[in-house]
């Protein structure tokens, strides 16, 4: 399935600015949210094709956003990407354990994410 719309939940203003403008000059639709509530609420908005997932934010962490949204029979199917500064092999493991489909540390390369995007679609 081809991946136009990227739900980015990260709570860096200046990550979201920077996945933002990446995503979009490669043509996809980005909407983003700081932190699990708002996340939900953009996902029963309107469901995206991929998610890129911070783990370290305020309240729910992203492991255990990834894992409810991973586990919800109606966002099951949307693939998760983990972008994170956890750069730990067990953190690896552990997002992709939760759900994820990826993980990538930061700073993001914009080559590496654009595979794995790819590589999904």
């Amino acid at each position: 399935m081809p991946i136009h719309k990227v739900l980015i939940v990260d709570d860096s203003k200046t990550e979201l600015l920077f996945l933002s403008d990446l995503l979009q000059k490669n043509g996809m639709q980005v909407r983003t949210a700081e932190n699990a509530d708002e996340a939900f609420k953009r996902l029963a908005e309107d469901k995206p094709d991929l998610i890129l997932m911070d783990v370290v934010m305020p309240g729910q962490n992203g492991f255990q956003l990834t894992r409810s949204i991973s586990r919800d029979p109606k966002y099951a199917d949307v693939p998760i990407i983990m972008c994170t500064s956890k750069n730990q092999e067990t953190d690896r493991v552990w997002g992709l354990r939760q759900g994820a489909r990826g993980y990538i540390t930061k700073p993001v390369d914009p080559l590496e994410l654009k595979a794995k995007i790819n590589a999904l679609s």
